[in-house]
């Protein structure tokens, strides 16, 4: 896949996000929301941090399973139960996400809800990749 990255000067500048990625490529990969469960399928984690890092290595294991890498990521959007403490720990987070994923980042949102599927849940990613 080749993904270009858009960010246009009229824009504020992006922090942690794209705001716009041309992809092309061959096949498309959507990937299901991803909380903080373990194999057992048990939230792990007290905080958002812990979480968010146990989302994201679910929804990269999810993407290597079906061939792709971080840098195949073209849209996520995170749905935080709390987007001020979201933005409080903004910085852990890309922390987090540099970790993980590297610096090609996708285009993105977070999208404030009242509860996930699982009450423990502070926070899901879900997206699509465009794999070559």
């Amino acid at each position: 896949m080749t993904a270009e990255r858009v960010n246009p000067p009229e824009l504020a500048p992006p922090t942690g996000f794209s705001h716009a990625v041309v992809a092309t490529g061959g096949r498309v990969v959507f990937l299901a929301g991803q909380t903080a469960l373990d194999a057992g399928g048990k939230v792990v984690g007290e905080t958002l941090p812990e979480q968010f890092a146990t989302a994201l290595g679910n929804l990269l294991a999810a993407l290597r399973a079906a061939g792709g890498t971080p840098a195949d990521l073209a849209r996520v959007t995170v749905y935080a139960t709390d987007v001020g403490e979201y933005r409080r720990c903004a910085r852990e987070l890309g922390v987090v996400w540099r970790q993980l994923a590297g610096r090609d980042y996708p285009a993105m949102a977070v999208v404030g809800v009242v509860r996930l599927w699982d009450e423990r849940a502070l926070v899901e990613l879900d997206g699509f990749a465009v794999l070559p």
